[in-house]
């Protein structure tokens, strides 16, 4: 009979819980598939006694990860406790040392240790696997690992937070503010225990960082990563941008430029046609350019029980059948230190501000972007209240850093009331 390949799952939450339900239900499948059987053996998680909705009484249960990352009848520990260290990082050095393979759906750790983490598997002969660490169902990291192996890639970028493409594809259609859609979105249980991980983009940054790192052959470099959430968006912003054909996303992006590795996750403008535009609801989208390939686009579930689960046994089943690829898609030690890029890719950006309802200022703002060296695309002007009139202003492209010093100029004009929204625009 074909050896079985034997699971020890630390974490036992909605994914964790998934995982147990495809090995028990698919069994004969998976078997089929993978040429060997797929067994668990003994499993861990914080509370024995919580019902999880699937039977884990043939399991051997143990309290500590990091026992149950060692036993002698676990090949593969599957690390699903999530955290950027504690327990899931101790646990998973363990396996690793104790010559286990590791598949793991923890962002957060890679996004922090994933090139210590590399360099510990292939040192111990083991391989390191994370399908389901980014974007849910998507395999995404399957896709730039293997079968897009052959291209040098250009640019990635995608939507990576269900939960923000959620709030703002909420707040379009029903016509809600910000405030109303998050607490409803709190509700429903689509947010982390500490909310600023999705909306403040960090969530989404930490899945950006690893894919920039396969695509471009760099050490994870997290702290690189340019993060500005959805909190300063309003439902002006998304009905102005509809009415000039964008949409607005939480997008990220990550290229190499000559002035190094450029990654940003932040509130984009994109063309409302394009495949992200039309992106609804909690769906995930990456998009990847090579210069083989051109583009591709992979859309899917980026969170939840099934898809993530779904990612996890894929890993699982590259195991099962023998499959071993460098954590990153090349050796650890090859990986080059990223260098950040000081200064974004010229873009035209949205800016919207309000002005002060009196002769000439409009002039005025004119004037300071003319001296930045930025020029007008189109303007429009809305109904004036309270002595003030809302301006929105497309701009040609242009950095950055003379967008800032424009805005920086604005409020030294007297006639821009509060502070002015500039949020990128991408093309695709």
């Amino acid at each position: 009979m074909t050896t079985p390949l034997r699971l020890g799952i630390a974490g036992l939450g909605t994914v964790g819980a998934g995982t147990v339900k495809i090995v028990r239900q698919k069994a004969h499948l998976l078997a089929v598939r993978a040429g060997r059987p797929v067994e668990i053996s003994a499993v861990s998680a914080r509370n024995r006694d919580k019902d999880r909705g699937v039977p884990l009484t043939s399991y051997a249960w143990e309290d500590d990860p990091v026992t149950l990352a060692t036993r002698d009848d676990v090949d593969v520990f599957v690390e699903l406790m999530g955290g950027s260290d504690g327990p899931a990082k101790a646990a998973t050095e363990a396996a690793l040392k104790a010559g286990k393979d590791v598949v793991t759906a923890n962002k957060a750790m890679l996004a922090v240790h994933g090139q210590d983490l590399a360099l510990l598997a292939e040192a111990n002969g083991r391989v390191l696997r994370f399908e389901g660490a980014v974007a849910g169902g998507i395999p995404i990291v399957k896709a730039l690992t293997e079968s897009l192996a052959g291209n040098e890639v250009t640019r990635i970028l995608g939507v990576m937070n269900g939960t923000c493409n959620y709030i703002l594809t909420r707040m379009e259609s029903a016509g809600l503010p910000y405030d109303t859609v998050f607490e409803e979105a709190n509700q429903l249980g689509y947010l982390e225990a500490d909310p600023e991980l999705d909306v403040g983009g960090i969530d989404a940054g930490h899945k950006l960082a690893i894919l920039a790192a396969i695509a471009f052959g760099t050490q994870v470099h997290f702290a690189g990563v340019e993060l500005e959430g959805i909190g300063k968006i309003v439902i002006e912003d998304i009905r102005a941008a509809a009415d000039m054909g964008y949409r607005i996303k939480l997008l990220g992006v990550a290229q190499m430029t000559g002035r190094g590795l450029e990654q940003r996750m932040s509130p984009c403008l994109v063309p409302a046609t394009s495949p992200l535009g039309q992106l609804e609801g909690g769906t995930n989208m990456v998009v990847v350019e090579g210069d083989s390939v051109e583009q591709i686009v992979l859309r899917g579930p980026g969170a939840g029980e099934g898809p993530t689960a779904s990612a996890v046994m894929g890993d699982v089943m590259d195991i099962a059948r023998g499959l071993r690829v460098s954590t990153f898609g090349q050796p650890a030690a090859t990986l080059t230190a990223a260098q950040a890029a000081q200064s974004a890719t010229p873009a035209s950006y949205y800016l919207r501000m309000n002005l002060k309802d009196r002769p000439g200022a409009l002039a005025k703002v004119a004037t300071v972007l003319g001296e930045s060296g930025i020029s007008i695309n189109r303007m429009r002007q809305y109904g004036h209240a309270n002595e003030s009139a809302p301006v929105l202003i497309v701009t040609h492209k242009t950095q950055r850093s003379a967008l800032n010093e424009a805005l920086t100029a604005m409020g030294r004009t007297g006639v821009v009331l509060g502070d002015p929204v500039a949020l990128r625009i991408e093309n695709l």
